[in-house]
């Protein structure tokens, strides 16, 4: 079916679909990026800061997860809610503290 503009009717199923896994591709890279943060604390023998690092990288993990297990979950309905302002600036801050307690990781 095309409407107006010529342009078809889009499947209402698939937009949920592709930010579901978006998410979980999302929280798949966190995931690598605190792995790796533990492993480069634990290979050159665990230092004070290193240990503080990596504890504050798994923190901001454990909230990027909540923050995104919930979105999944509301996207499974049978209506998406849209994202609110307070859990994308939840994402956002989990994701930037992860970065930076990474990169204090190996610098």
């Amino acid at each position: 079916m095309t409407g107006p503009a010529g342009a078809r009717d889009r499947d209402p199923g698939l937009q949920p679909e592709r930010t579901r896994l978006a998410w979980r591709r999302t929280t798949l890279a966190c995931t690598v990026a605190a792995v790796l943060a533990a492993r480069t604390t634990l290979h050159g023998g665990p230092t004070t800061v290193g240990v503080v690092a990596c504890a504050l990288c798994f923190l901001a993990w454990l909230g990027f997860l909540a923050v995104a297990h919930r979105r999944i979950s509301a996207l499974t309905g049978a209506s998406a809610a849209p994202l609110t302002l307070r859990h994308a600036l939840a994402a956002t801050a989990c994701a930037l503290a992860l970065a930076v307690f990474a990169a204090a990781v190996v610098y």
